[in-house]
Order: structure tokens, then C-alpha cells, then sequence
């Protein structure tokens, strides 16, 4: 009889095999995921700054995440941040702002988008979500002291300023931003942290190919806070856009009665558009008198902004008063802070809205097929997006060709100090060769002969099987890990 201890003890997997099994899952598990729930990138380049950073001469580049599962699941919306393949090239991936959507018709008209149903519709204008407005206000430079600083009238002459960030008011006056006769522009650096600036105006690339402050922008916003005196009678902040004035007044402790809070002024001949209405009062300030006005000795925050022809007053984060005006074709503007009386006045911060450029080759006007969408970088006068994007064609006997039009992206001339031209030509001995890499990313070398460059077609669009996923958040670099570098990048994406 065998005794209980001599029995057999069944085998066990060795240790390795274990291990195996746990690497091949945990590797399957991490396929499944990237392809199709969520997936890490680094952004390389800065066509979406400063939302998202990609910077070489700053060496800062943000890693995000991207949510690959949501589009299995629904359609992409208007203003998602977006990754898709490349059009052009879809070895390459990209990420840019959705901006318009399939079957409608799309304008970049005065740095605003326009959009409408079809030809029969007037034009409306684009207005993003408060919550992505928030994030895509740019800052502007605080370097550019000399173009940006308050300049004040006789009467302000005395004030003690606090460079632009404040100034301590001691009897009536007034300081405009910038200089009377010039406007706020589209300044490049405008939107990134002051430790970036200079690092982006030293390199060659800012310096040479990025047309910077050519562009009046119209759309700003100006926010701060002010402590009343006794003394003070009104505080009153003005936006201007081309011949229009946008003035808003809040009374002190010392206005009179019945003083107007505001006054909006809108020529008839500055409408852009014949068939938009006259201005819209969308919110009144609901406050009584004696809640509006300023009390003696108490600080109160304050935001005047003109954003997509939607101009608004904010006290203490409320919207107390919105109108909704027409369209203008000058987009000159400027901002002035007036106090009657004894004010102090900081936290002072200046912003404007981006502003879609149209240069030369840029398109400006969409007709978005079904199934299709449009889009554009944040960064927009250096963002290769749905404005400029075109294909190139080469034939040649030869594998690759066989006579047989070819296609790809054409960017920069073959000739150009660009890094990355496409297609690139060598000069040999037999003749020029021209490098060349098609719409599905292949590398093709030719022959340079007569007749085998096609003409340039616009390839704006793009088709909604390329869309991949969306960017939902910036987890590198953090503040702290990240010497020199004076803003935490770790945020939700929108």
C-alpha cells in the first residue's frame, strides 16, 4: 500500500512560462489599446501654438494623449483637437483644430471663419464654445514693451504706472493701447510664456519665414481690477474696431445720477456683409443703479471684450451686458482706460483671438464634400493645414511610374532651403534627380525630363476614415521636472 507522502505531486508550468504568458498578454493588451482606445504622441512641430507646444528652439515638446475609442463611437464635432493622417502623406499623422464640417461651406474672411449652409443662406459668423474660447486667447507679448505699453494723455502724465500690468490713477485721465494711429496685430510670440519669447525671436525660423504683425486683429479682450476712491466718478473702458467705439462706463462713488453705463457706436458703412442685421442687444445689466456703481475702498474685477462680433461687459465674472454688432472690414483697434477721479488699477492682462491668416496660395473659401472635413492649426501663420494644402504630380517610364501620374504633397520648391522638401531635386552629372514621396508616404527617385510635373490641385479636405482620434490631454512636460520652463503644461485639451 502506497502511503499519502509517496504520491506523485502533479507538474507545475516552469516559472518562465509564466512570465511568457504574462509579457505576451500585457503586450497584446497595450496593442489593443493603442490601436484602439488611447494612445500617447509627442508633438514635433508648432502649428498648433501655443495650445499645444512643439518647439525646438525652446526644447519644449508637449506629450499628449489621445482618445482613439470616442470615434468609434460618434462622429467628430467643431473645435475637437484632432489627430488624422495626413491626406498628403498618410505615413504621417496630424493635429489640427476641426474647424468645418461636412456639406457646408466655409470662409476665412477679416481673421474670422465664416460659414453657411450653401450659396442661398447668408454667411454667419463662428463662434466657439466659451470653454474653448478660454484656451485659444493669445496673450499678448509682454516683451514688445515699446509697441504695447500704455502711452497716457496730459492728464495722466502724473500717474504712478505699474508697467502694463497696473497704475495708481490720481485725478482724471486716460492711457491707450497702442500708440494713437497704430493697432493691436498679430505678433507671433503673442500667447507663450515669457521664458519662450526670446528663445522664438532668436531663431532663424521666426526670423525668416514666419510674417509676423501684418495684421490688424479686432477681436481683443482687456480684464483687470480696480479699487475705487470716494473721488471717483466714472471708470470707463473703450474698445475700438476700425471707425466704431465700444465704451462702457461704471459709475464710482462720486457719478451723478442717471449717468449712461455705455455706448455702443455702429456706422452703417462699416458693415462687411449687406444682408446682417443692425446690432443685436442680446443681454442688458439687469443691476439696479446703485448695484452698479463702484463702492469706495473695495476692489471689483472687470473684462471688456469684442470676440467674433459679440462684444461684452463682465463685472466680477458675471456677463452683465452683450451686443451682437455687424461685421467690420477694418479690423484697426485699440484699447483706452479713462478714470474721472482716484482709481487703482491692477492685474491688468491684454489678449486677442487668433487670427486666420490668407496669404498667398492660401485658400479662403470651402466647399466641404460630405464626409469630409476642414482643418486648421491654432498657430496660424505657421500651420501647414486645409489653407495651403496641395498635391503635386510626377510621370516617368520606370518602376514606381511606368508613365502612370504619381501624386503626393508638394511642399516648399525643390530648390528651397526648406529641410523637408518634397519633392527634392539633386543636381548630377546626367541631368537633375528629383526624390519624391507619394500620398501613401513612398519614396520615388527619377529623372527630371520635360512634361513630367503635373499642375498643383488644392486637396483641402479631410475624408472622415482618416480621422483617428482626439487629443484630450498634455501630461509632459510638468513645471517642476522642467528647469527654466515658467508654466506647468499639464491640462485638459480643448
Amino acid at each position: 500500500m502506497t502511503s499519502p507522502a509517496a504520491k506523485k505531486e502533479p507538474e507545475r508550468p516552469s516559472r518562465w512560462r509564466d512570465h511568457i504568458e504574462a509579457a505576451t498578454m500585457a503586450i497584446v493588451v497595450a496593442v489593443m489599446l493603442k490601436y484602439f482606445a488611447i494612445e500617447a504622441y509627442q508633438i514635433p512641430s508648432g502649428s498648433m501654438q501655443p495650445t499645444l507646444m512643439g518647439s525646438p528652439e525652446a526644447n519644449v515638446f508637449d506629450r499628449i494623449l489621445v482618445d482613439k475609442l470616442s470615434f468609434h463611437l460618434r462622429d467628430p464635432e467643431r473645435w475637437e483637437v484632432c489627430v488624422f493622417k495626413y491626406p498628403l502623406d498618410r505615413s504621417k499623422s496630424f493635429i489640427k483644430r476641426l474647424v468645418g464640417m461636412p456639406g457646408e461651406e466655409l470662409r476665412v474672411l477679416y481673421g474670422d471663419l465664416w460659414t453657411r449652409a450653401n450659396a442661398s443662406e447668408p454667411w454667419k459668423v463662428l463662434r466657439r464654445p466659451e470653454p474653448v474660447q478660454e484656451v485659444v486667447w493669445k496673450r499678448l507679448d509682454p516683451a514688445e514693451q515699446r509697441y504695447l505699453a500704455w502711452k497716457p494723455d496730459l492728464g495722466a502724465r502724473t500717474w504712478v504706472m505699474h508697467g502694463r500690468e497696473g497704475f495708481e490713477a490720481r485725478g482724471s485721465g486716460a492711457v491707450r493701447l497702442p500708440a494713437e494711429g497704430d493697432s493691436i496685430r498679430d505678433l507671433y510670440c503673442d500667447g507663450y510664456p515669457e521664458s519662450m519669447t526670446p528663445k522664438l525671436k532668436q531663431s532663424d525660423h521666426v526670423r525668416r519665414e514666419v510674417a509676423s504683425g501684418f495684421n490688424d486683429v479686432g477681436d481683443v479682450r482687456v480684464e483687470g481690477r480696480i479699487a475705487a476712491k470716494a473721488s471717483l466718478k466714472s471708470f470707463t473702458i473703450e474698445l475700438r474696431e476700425g471707425e466704431r467705439t465700444y465704451s462702457f462706463v461704471l459709475p464710482g462713488p462720486a457719478a451723478p445720477q442717471g449717468l449712461p453705463p455705455w455706448k455702443v457706436d455702429v456706422p452703417a458703412s462699416s458693415k462687411a456683409f449687406p444682408e446682417q442685421p443692425d446690432s443685436n442687444v442680446l443681454k442688458s445689466d439687469s443691476r439696479s443703479e446703485d448695484a452698479k456703481r463702484l463702492a469706495a475702498g473695495s476692489s471689483v474685477s472687470f473684462a471688456v471684450q469684442n470676440m467674433d462680433d459679440l462684444v461684452q461687459l463682465e463685472v466680477d465674472g458675471d456677463v452683465v451686458w452683450q451686443i451682437e454688432v455687424p461685421a467690420a472690414s477694418d479690423q484697426r483697434s485699440s484699447i483706452t482706460l479713462r478714470v474721472d477721479g482716484d482709481a487703482d488699477l491692477d492685474r491688468l492682462q491684454l489678449y486677442r483671438d487668433i487670427f486666420y491668416t490668407q496669404g498667398p496660395g492660401m485658400r479662403s473659401e470651402f466647399v466641404i464634400p460630405a464626409d469630409s472635413y476642414v482643418f486648421m492649426g491654432d498657430n496660424t501663420q505657421d500651420s501647414s493645414d486645409s489653407r495651403e494644402w496641395k498635391l503635386a504630380s510626377y510621370k516617368w517610364e520606370g518602376p514606381g511610374s511606368n508613365g502612370e501620374w504619381v501624386r503626393g504633397n508638394r511642399r516648399g520648391n525643390p530648390s528651397s532651403l526648406r529641410d523637408d522638401p518634397n519633392p527634392k531635386r539633386v543636381i548630377e552629372a546626367g541631368g537633375a534627380r528629383l526624390f519624391f514621396r507619394d500620398e501613401w508616404g513612398e519614396l520615388h527617385t527619377f529623372r527630371e525630363t520635360p512634361g513630367c510635373e503635373g499642375p498643383l490641385t488644392p486637396a483641402s479636405y479631410v475624408p472622415r476614415g482618416l480621422i483617428t482620434g482626439r487629443a484630450v490631454l498634455v501630461f509632459w512636460p510638468w513645471w517642476p521636472m522642467t528647469p527654466g520652463f515658467d508654466s506647468t503644461r499639464l491640462k485638459w485639451i480643448r
